[in-house]
């Protein structure tokens, strides 16, 4: 497995525009498949560029509009890409709301940064109230690795995926587990409950 080192050395340069990004994506050796093949160039593939186009609108609003893609952060003492900051007032969470529409407009689509924005500042609450608590230097080392994000500008992504259970019974019959965490003595209190019944539409619409 690569040193953590060794994985920050190919941010030495930072990202900056757009153009960058799409370039930081080439020659990475990953094994990509899609549809059962294998993708040589994941950037140039015509199914997964559009992904791509709509998460390189977030380093070109930065460029184009700045008042709305960066914001001055404290923690690497400049201005940064406002998908890597951590809100520290009302109106910083207003930017943020503006900026999201801006990209919205841009994109039509999802542009791949929202869940990560929020888990960078869930992170920074959750480790600060840890550290109160159990004394441990969990925040000091999410700032660190946030510094070092901010200073190469580098994506921070999430993913959101929702519950199905057991695909082969009905969605009447299965069971889905809800977790519910405390942090008071690091305890967890699992529970389970009838999956929830489905609100799509009967009729599907073809858009395009």
């Amino acid at each position: 497995m690569d040193s953590v080192e060794s994985l920050w050395a190919d941010f030495a340069n930072p990202i900056v525009t757009a153009d960058d990004y799409i370039n930081s994506l080439r020659g990475r050796r990953m094994n990509v498949f899609f549809m059962g093949e294998r993708v040589a160039e994941p950037a140039d593939h015509p199914v997964i560029r559009p992904s791509i186009n709509a998460m390189a609108e977030t380093y070109r609003v930065a460029s184009e509009r700045p008042e709305l893609g960066t914001v001055r952060s404290d923690i690497a003492g400049f201005a940064i890409n406002r998908f890597l900051h951590v809100p520290t007032s009302p109106q910083e969470l207003v930017a943020k709301h503006e900026m999201q529409r801006e990209l919205g407009r841009r994109t039509g689509t999802c542009f791949q940064r929202c869940v990560g924005l929020d888990a960078i500042g869930t992170c920074h609450s959750v480790t600060f109230d840890i550290d109160a608590q159990a004394r441990t230097d969990y925040h000091q080392r999410f700032l660190a690795f946030l510094r070092r994000a901010q200073r190469a500008n580098v994506v921070i992504g999430g993913a959101m995926t929702d519950p199905k259970g057991d695909r082969s019974r009905a969605r009447t019959s299965n069971r889905i587990l809800i977790f519910s965490c405390t942090w008071s003595g690091a305890t967890a209190t699992v529970s389970t409950s009838p999956a929830p019944r489905c609100t799509r539409p009967s009729r599907s619409i073809r858009i395009g």
